[in-house]
């Protein structure tokens, strides 16, 4: 399988994480008036269609440990089930962040949802697995916490005449949130690494895809009959409806989120000196957040109008991320 040989090229896979997790609802957005829950099909097809091929290409390739179908074989069932069941979290988080961005927009949805998950996944990551300077990690993780208040109080401010709005949206980031920083740890419970020999990161993003995979099924069909964005019930007809176009932007949203976590596996556990570890690893990752809210404000202008207060708190939001990133970014160095 292919695994980075220095830092730097594991750092490059987490910045790769950080702008697939942070691009792939745009693939929504090119969907106007398509109900997320009939997107979602597509999209959960697409996360796993994308393991397969990067098991079958990168995961098959290079020489660092066994190949992808040796490594399937030889899993064992216990990461196989911490890999389903960390597919089942994340799909329920992500649901309820889809429902959010429906409601409040990427601007909001991604820097309150996945900057908690930033948060809880951080936390949880690093007491299973130590590594990275702690003081560079926490001290990162505390800055984008100041980023995420920031940019709940801009999103008040653009939206302070629709008070129901504003809580809905807010209330399924916080929600999704805190369950998106749970599927992290869970998924890599038992991802070997140099220093604890387990199955690899292409192994794992299979298992954990076939766990969104199958979850889907019941959480999309009851999101379906009682949606969370106080629209009316989704009809499956719809689907079938819907133009080709449409249903590619969903296999391809799924395909890029999944390239961006296969990414983020592979970099945690490479055999570098210093090790990255998933703490690291995931908290770069989640620089997604900055990457979606600038496709928000600067690419759909979900702030346009907004009164100057509220840019400005955006502002300040976009640089404690910078410097919380930066920050995580170091903590494996020192």
């Amino acid at each position: 399988m292919f695994l980075p040989a220095t830092y730097e090229a594991a750092l490059l896979l987490m910045i790769l994480t950080m702008l697939c997790w942070g691009s792939w609802a745009n693939t929504l957005k090119l969907c106007p008036g398509y109900r997320f829950q009939l997107f979602y099909w597509d999209y959960a097809f697409g996360l796993a269609a994308g393991a397969i091929v990067l098991g079958l290409t990168a995961g098959s390739l290079g020489h660092s440990g066994p190949t992808f179908f040796a490594d399937l074989a030889n899993t064992p069932h216990g990461p196989i089930l911490y890999a389903l069941a960390g597919g089942i979290a994340f799909n329920i988080a992500n649901l309820l962040i889809v429902a959010a961005i429906d409601v409040a927009g990427l601007a909001v949805a991604f820097p309150v949802g996945i900057g908690l998950a930033l948060i809880v996944g951080a936390i949880s990551s690093y007491l299973i697995n130590p590594a990275g300077n702690p003081l560079l990690l926490f001290g990162g993780v505390a800055l984008v916490t100041v980023a995420i208040i920031l940019d709940a109080s801009a999103y008040r401010q653009r939206e302070s005449s629709a008070k129901a709005a504003t809580t809905r949206g807010i209330v399924l980031s916080l929600v999704g949130g805190v369950l998106m920083g749970c599927w992290y740890p869970i998924a890599t419970h038992d991802l070997g690494s140099a220093a604890k020999p387990g199955p690899g990161p292409y192994a794992i993003a299979l298992f954990f895809a076939l766990g969104v995979l199958l979850s889907t099924v019941p959480a999309n069909l009851l999101l379906m009959a009682r949606p969370l964005d106080g629209k009316p019930p989704v009809g499956g007809s719809g689907y079938w409806k819907a133009p080709l176009g449409w249903h590619l932007a969903g296999l391809f949203g799924g395909a890029v989120w999944c390239l961006g976590t296969v990414s983020n596996f592979v970099a945690s556990v490479a055999h570098l000196a210093k090790p990255v570890g998933p703490a690291v690893s995931y908290s770069i990752g989640q620089g997604a957040t900055m990457i979606s809210a600038c496709w928000g404000v600067f690419v759909w202008r979900e702030f346009a109008g907004a009164p100057r207060s509220a840019r400005i708190l955006l502002l300040f939001m976009f640089i404690f991320f910078a410097l919380g990133l930066f920050s995580v970014a170091l903590a494996p160095l020192y």
